[in-house]
């Protein structure tokens, strides 16, 4: 979230205009209203699997906002397809895995079980089907001899850190040409 938001700066074609977590202790929420951009929080706790209520109290602080273009980075609740149908085209999310490998959770320990030469992160425009939808960029990195997940997972992130960045300044001026990194 906050390379998003930092990028955000001078010839960008987006600005932030809110950021909205189901913790309401999230670092990213003191880190917004450091850079000054307007936050709010809906935890998701008291709605106990009532997915459709928080989704409709999620939905007042985002509406409000009037966001264009809503970027999931962190946010690890599955939306159902109602709230998704809501911004079809106008959300992304990212994923630490070379979608479509590896959808879900795990990714780094999967990839490296597996075998794999290389790992990386996948933007996607976000669909009512988990970590599916149209691949926006990808950033690839090679998994060494002896990584562990957390090995990987600090590479990947770096990573994560460009690329969203990267797509969501292509994806703001409307062009959907995939970045591939490095």
């Amino acid at each position: 979230m906050v390379s998003l938001v930092d990028s955000m700066t001078g010839d960008h074609p987006a600005r932030p205009c809110l950021v909205l977590s189901n913790d309401a202790n999230a670092g990213g929420l003191t880190k917004a209203a450091e850079r000054g951009i307007p936050t709010a929080s809906v935890d998701h706790r008291p709605f106990k699997g009532d997915r459709e209520a928080f989704e409709a109290e999620l939905l007042k602080p985002l509406l409000a906002a009037q966001p264009d273009i809503v970027c999931l980075a962190g946010f690890m609740r599955v939306l159902t397809g109602d709230f998704v149908s809501r911004f079809q085209g106008r959300m992304l999310n990212i994923h630490p895995s070379l979608l479509p490998k590896y959808k879900g959770l795990n990714t780094h320990s999967r990839a490296i079980e597996a075998g794999d030469a290389a790992h990386g992160c996948s933007v996607h425009e976000v669909t009512a089907a988990l970590d599916d939808g149209p691949i926006l960029g990808q950033a690839r990195v090679s998994i060494e001899a002896g990584d562990t997940p957390e090995d990987l997972a600090a590479r990947v992130l770096v990573w994560e850190h460009k690329l969203y960045p990267a797509v969501l300044r292509r994806y703001a001026s409307g062009d959907r040409t995939p970045v591939l990194l490095p």
